[in-house]
């Protein structure tokens, strides 16, 4: 698909209408610069390789309008309670904005910042938004920057170790017209700092309802800094869901992530890491679920720019009906990353003969002295495996539950943070 002027310019007066209504300040800035980069790049196509598989023409045809203000409703805060771990601090956005009344972040720990950008602003913050996760050739990146007015705000200063985990609510409650949400998260760990961080996305309203979340997220991990991560996207089945998980890695930082994807229309989610300091670690682990119509794009980068630094990926997807799936993995090993070892797999299950997957792991080494492994493995469900569990007296369809758990089970089981597992575990048993 190419790009016309009618889809592009009407992101750009929708920006200038979302601009008429911002306060004067620092963002006003960083906004223009983003509009102004936007308006020279193209929309990606299938002729693009990165995004090969994934067309976004059933995107680019929506006039997208800007959210409304929503009232907090009792089932919005019965939804939140439901999934927020008791020992929890919990920041919610509303269709991008802020809530202090939903937000639960008393008794910080002493230095800790945490809450929405619009309550915010240290050198810390101006220094590092936007500047993670750069925008000069990511069209969606400059989008979203384009429409930054609030984000999800954690700075964990030297030292400090945050045992509870922090949760963000990004919220989607849309309106009568298809809306555009932007999410935006920044999260700065400083030398020999620990925390916890999860995401959740989700909407509240009807099934059918069109909207689509723009999201970003920046990691900048200092020396020693540990980032346990995880992020659960579960959206509208009409939702569009486009983001970029940005990572910047200090020397001997470590930072493990688990992403699972179970709703949405269209849904792409990029991982990129980068290390900038020796001795650093990185694990990306992803689960990904889809049936009907749903097209899910997995795409990560790591780049080795760093000798002495370790990258594992575990990506494992679950496809039925006319589900369409793709993971794309990258991993660049610089002429100086020497004593590199990364490993990377993507295995995927499918549960019907029109469900399809694309799958393409690369490696690009320019080092001499390096351990690197990539592969993927595409199957259904094993007939032996059946055989032995209804022979047992375990009926068919149970029989299936019971191997399709066991193949999702092993991406639970791999995230760091425990509180959160059996709370994914239940989430699974409906989309198995």
């Amino acid at each position: 698909m190419t790009l016309v002027a009618d889809e592009k310019e009407r992101f750009l007066d929708l920006q200038a209408q979302f601009e008429r209504q911002q306060p004067q300040g620092w963002l006003k800035n960083l906004r223009q610069a983003a509009v102004a980069r936007f308006d020279e790049m193209s929309f990606p196509d299938v002729h693009n390789e990165d995004w090969k598989f994934t067309s976004l023409a059933s995107l680019l045809k929506i006039p997208f309008a800007l959210s409304d203000k929503v009232a907090v409703s009792a089932d919005l805060r019965s939804r939140l309670d439901a999934e927020t771990l008791p020992s929890a601090r919990r920041l919610v956005f509303v269709n991008g904005v802020y809530s202090a009344e939903l937000s639960r972040v008393h008794q910080a720990p002493s230095g800790l910042t945490i809450g929405g950008l619009s309550g915010i602003e240290n050198d810390v913050v101006r220094a590092h938004l936007g500047a993670i996760a750069g925008d000069d050739s990511q069209v969606f990146t400059a989008l979203n920057t384009a429409f930054l007015h609030d984000a999800a705000v954690v700075v964990l200063p030297r030292g400090l170790v945050v045992a509870e985990p922090i949760q963000v609510f990004f919220v989607a409650v849309p309106g009568k017209r298809a809306t555009l949400i932007p999410a935006r998260t920044l999260v700065v760990a400083g030398v020999n700092s620990q925390a916890k961080v999860l995401e959740h996305y989700l909407s509240v309203g009807a099934a059918e309802d069109v909207y689509f979340t723009s999201a970003v997220t920046e990691f900048a991990l200092d020396d020693n800094a540990i980032i346990d991560h995880a992020k659960i996207q579960d959206e509208g089945h009409e939702a569009f869901h486009i983001a970029t998980t940005q990572v910047q890695q200090g020397r001997s930082s470590t930072f493990h992530s688990t992403y699972m994807s179970l709703g949405g229309r269209l849904v792409r989610n990029e991982a990129r890491v980068r290390f900038t300091g020796e001795g650093s670690e990185a694990t990306l682990d992803g689960l990904y679920l889809a049936a009907g119509r749903q097209h899910v794009d997995n795409f990560t980068v790591i780049d080795h720019a760093r000798a002495h630094c370790a990258s594992h990926e575990l990506y494992k997807g679950i496809l039925r009906d006319k589900a369409h799936g793709v993971f794309n993995g990258k991993i660049f090993v610089r002429e100086d990353a020497q004593k590199t070892d990364a490993k990377q797999t993507n295995k995927v299950l499918l549960l019907s003969d029109e469900a399809t997957i694309n799958t393409k792991p690369q490696l690009e080494i320019f080092a001499d002295d390096v351990k690197c492994t990539h592969g993927a493995t595409i199957g259904q469900l094993d007939a032996e495996g059946l055989f032995y569990l209804r022979s047992r007296g375990i009926g068919l369809e149970d029989a299936r539950h019971l191997l399709i758990r066991a193949f999702a089970n092993d991406i639970v089981e791999r995230m760091r943070i425990e509180e959160f597992r059996p709370l994914v575990q239940r989430r699974l048993i409906a989309p198995l």
